[in-house]
């Protein structure tokens, strides 16, 4: 497994987001990551991928328990070895599309013309043709989106964790999405955590897992 969650607890005061919750992640897998509002699946998602620390139980990157690493050690992990895409795509309004796909390789040290040469390949990938130069207030939602797809997979990560990625778009631009995440993370062995509600967007991962009440519960699809 590349990625391992065991029995994991968080709380903020006296709210309890995780209750002993879990996953698996293989290499090359998409596993969604299902609940109601307010079950702690982001929550799982986030202490999966270093933001937060959980208070108690362990996560395994690649060998590597990573929840006890030192702040900087967690973040040169998320910048290095994950991706990550929000429901609202977080784009830099300052940046042109470009700019915004090469920002983790910049930001890892990358000569700006071989990064911004890996950032208008992905942007080929993606459909994006033509609009290298185009500010976030100038791209739907759909292209903001795959902008932000982009970002995430430039770095050839290990891991996308993926929050509620297309719940900001229509269903016709979701699909959209979620094909070509997924057939991007299966070309380049890229596992993907995708945190949903929508049984439509989870139906585009290899499995899923429910969590409810800071719990996972019995897996759903193949193991």
């Amino acid at each position: 497994m590349i990625l391992t969650g065991r029995d994991l607890h968080k709380s903020f005061g006296t709210a309890h987001a995780l209750r002993g919750a879990g996953v698996t992640l293989a290499e090359g897998e998409v596993v969604a990551v299902m609940g109601p509002s307010g079950s702690g699946k982001s929550t799982l998602l986030h202490c999966l991928a270093g933001i937060l620390r959980p208070d108690s139980g362990e996560v395994w990157f690649a060998g590597r328990r990573i929840d006890d690493l030192p702040d900087r050690d967690r973040v040169r992990l998320r910048r290095t070895a994950f991706g990550f895409v929000f429901q609202f795509g977080q784009l830099v309004p300052e940046l042109p599309a470009v700019e915004n796909v090469a920002l983790p390789l910049l930001l890892s040290g990358r000569r700006r013309r071989d990064a911004l040469a890996a950032g208008r390949d992905w942007l080929h990938r993606l459909g994006l043709d033509g609009l290298d130069e185009r500010m976030p207030a100038e791209l739907s939602g759909g292209e903001s989106q795959r902008v932000a797809l982009a970002r995430a997979l430039v770095a050839g990560p290990a891991v996308v964790f993926a929050d509620e990625p297309t719940g900001a778009l229509d269903s016709v631009a979701a699909d959209h999405v979620m094909e070509l995440l997924v057939d991007a993370a299966h070309a380049q062995r890229t596992s993907v955590l995708l945190v949903t509600h929508e049984p439509r967007v989870a139906a585009h991962a290899d499995r899923t897992v429910l969590v409810r009440d800071g719990r996972d519960t019995a897996p759903v699809g193949a193991p």
